[in-house]
């Protein structure tokens, strides 16, 4: 096994790791990680082939997140993956940063606890299943777009949110699929916004913030009349109550439970308590 940085070339590995996994990630999120983090990015090789994958991007040098731990299943139970996330590890204490954030499933958080990790919070991802919808987003791309300054405002008010400036992330989001990016105002107050990414067979909601109900519900509907897919996605926090029962009542499902973890000194938590769901567990 031989551990290297991840390149452009290499996306097309990593999307077919990614389909074997059963994930929901495009070629351009793959560039975004690359974008974000050049030299931040491994492989793991066996027999001059990809056969795993990690990645990781830092926040203002605030924290660090740790995604795309993906082995190829032919290849598991060698430890390619413990490796690469050590080898990602290994990276950040380089550049000095103290703090890395996951999103760990069941089967990884025993792992990611002999590292270091230690649970914040749970998340459960929902999903939905309807039929085919009519092509609403050929209309619904002449809406009015954000202005600058409600662009600006959301990023703003993410960076409380989150802990952290993920502006060139959302940014990116919002150029890909303008009209998936909606806000909600009170009085000249953000009261709430929501992010949307397309999948290679879903559309992902999040970040999806509110301050409560009144501007989390025309979140959630906003992104159910704006898209047309038959599979969307929502990675909700579990201590949103607000936030689920909107997902129960509008058709999703439970699918599976994530936990959140953090390594180091947790000195920028961000505002969850208005968070109702994640951007994705790859991006935080």
């Amino acid at each position: 096994m031989h551990l290297r940085t991840m390149t452009k070339h290499d996306i097309p590995a990593g999307l077919r790791l990614k389909e074997l996994a059963g994930w929901n990630q495009t070629a351009a999120d793959w560039n975004r990680f690359l974008d974000a983090s050049p030299a931040g990015c491994f492989v793991a090789e066996v027999d001059r082939e990809v056969r795993g994958t990690a990645t990781t991007i830092s926040f203002e040098n605030k924290f660090a997140w740790i995604g795309m731990v993906l082995v190829d299943p032919e290849n598991r139970s060698r430890g390619i993956g413990t490796k690469l996330l050590e080898r990602a590890i290994e990276y950040l204490d380089d550049q000095k940063m103290s703090t890395m954030k996951l999103d760990a499933t069941p089967q990884g958080k025993p792992l990611y606890e002999k590292l270091g990790f230690v649970s914040e919070y749970g998340i459960e991802r929902w999903v939905l299943k309807r039929p085919p919808q009519a092509d609403m987003e050929i209309v619904d791309s002449k809406r009015v777009l954000l202005s600058p300054a409600q662009l600006g405002s959301i990023l703003g008010k993410d960076r409380e949110v989150f802990g952290a400036d993920r502006s060139p992330l959302l940014r990116s989001l919002y150029e890909e699929t303008p009209h998936y990016t909606m806000c909600v105002w009170s009085s000249g107050t953000l009261q709430g916004y929501a992010f949307a990414r397309k999948g290679s067979f879903a559309d992902h909601l999040g970040p999806w913030m509110a301050e409560d109900s009144a501007a989390a519900r025309p979140l959630l509907h906003g992104f159910l009349a704006r898209s047309s897919r038959e599979t969307l996605i929502v990675d909700c926090l579990t201590a949103n109550a607000v936030a689920l029962e909107l997902l129960r009542t509008s058709g999703f499902s439970y699918a599976r439970t994530l936990t959140r973890m953090v390594r180091g000194p947790n000195d920028y938590p961000g505002k969850p308590d208005t968070l109702c769901a994640i951007l994705g567990p790859e991006f935080g």
